[in-house]
């Protein structure tokens, strides 16, 4: 009869948790272990993201609290549809998405309704109130690199050098046409960050810019274009091109950082510290939870978890880096990004919309300007 008055209570004040208490007192009203007693009585959960190391974060969660996850690797646009049908089928079997799609996880999951976000409320004071509408559960830095047997520093300290004649064909990175998320940062510079763009551009050439385009990115974006980039279907063959150990011409490229791990099987691949205006930019993954599952509790201890360093860990080794601002990326992380966080431009979701909506524009502009 006690157990069952104490299981009970944690149910209630699970629940509690669960429709989102706020406002003064609410970190006092979390309780992990009602939340953990709770997520106990449910069913098992499924996690999908689109990094395999999914798979080993969902058995680390069940081996800690005794509450069966199981991770599934699958890329956004599979788990959009996914998350869309079961919520229109009313028949949900994705109970958590960690997805790396943030303009299409606002637009077509949180903002439908098939979708809500929930911050933990004992660790919201440790997470930038940015990353908290909707949560982003950690930051995926792409950064500029270079070749270090070809070169002692990065050869570029300025955006502004990559659109210039010396660097035509020789940067590297994926097409912006087959990787949404390229376009989206396109529109993350414009909306956030265009003043540095053009203060970029007066440091560099020591006059203001002169554009008709509608902003100083768009500019930079048509200019870069314009000096036929070297486009590849993935990191990995834009960092082949940066960094292979026997490369005799000198590419910079846009790299994540994950891809740095390769340097311990010969590759050469360095980090640009210090362009101007950034040495990269970071794309958000959100954390979902679908609306209707079975599993609310065990859905929120998940994501709880996550924005642990012990939930994050597998992550952090690429370079990931939590929003929770206690959480440091690991001393063996081979790019060093850490060490230049406040150089990479962060994603903001509060245009997240914006990104979604301009997303054909911004190819439009790259389509008709680029020349290889």
């Amino acid at each position: 009869m006690r157990h069952s008055r104490t299981l009970i209570s944690s149910l209630i004040l699970s629940t509690a948790v669960l429709f989102g208490a706020t406002g003064a007192g609410a970190e006092e009203a979390f309780d992990l272990n009602a939340l953990i007693a709770a997520a106990k009585q449910e069913a098992p959960i499924t996690v999908y993201n689109s990094s395999g190391k999914i798979v080993e974060q969902a058995k680390s969660f069940t081996a800690k609290y005794g509450v069966q996850a199981t991770g599934i690797k699958a890329n956004a646009p599979n788990t959009l549809e996914i998350a869309i049908r079961e919520a229109q089928a009313n028949n949900i079997k994705a109970d958590v998405m960690i997805l790396l799609d943030a303009p299409a996880g606002i637009s077509q999951l949180v903002e439908t309704g098939y979708a809500e976000s929930w911050v933990p409320t004992d660790l919201a004071k440790d997470i930038p109130a940015v990353y908290q509408k909707p949560l982003v559960v950690y930051l995926e830095p792409n950064v500029w690199s270079y070749n270090t047997a070809l070169h002692d520093k990065c050869p570029v300290t300025n955006i502004w050098q990559l659109t210039e004649a010396e660097w035509k064909g020789k940067v590297a990175m994926q097409d912006p046409l087959g990787k949404p998320s390229y376009t989206d940062w396109f529109n993350q510079m414009s909306a956030h960050a265009d003043k540095a763009v053009a203060d970029a551009y007066q440091a560099q050439y020591g006059k203001p810019l002169e554009t008709d385009e509608a902003s100083a990115t768009a500019a930079w974006v048509k200019a870069l274009a314009a000096n036929g980039p070297l486009l590849t279907d993935s990191d990995s063959s834009a960092a082949e091109a940066v960094g292979a150990p026997d490369a005799k011409e000198s590419f910079v490229g846009l790299l994540s950082t994950a891809k740095f791990r390769d340097n311990k099987d010969g590759m050469k691949l360095g980090l640009c510290a210090g362009i101007n205006p950034h040495s990269g930019w970071s794309y958000p993954s959100l954390g979902l939870i679908a609306k209707g599952t079975k599993s609310p509790n065990a859905a929120k201890l998940f994501l709880h978890y996550m924005m642990t360093a012990e939930g994050m860990e597998a992550q952090a080794i690429d370079g990931k880096m939590s929003t929770n601002s206690t959480i440091e990326l690991p001393a063996d992380e081979a790019s060093g990004v850490g060490k230049i966080k406040d150089q990479i431009l962060s994603y903001d979701a509060s245009t997240g919309k914006a990104d979604w909506e301009g997303r054909q524009d911004w190819q439009d502009l790259w389509s008709l300007n680029y020349k290889k």
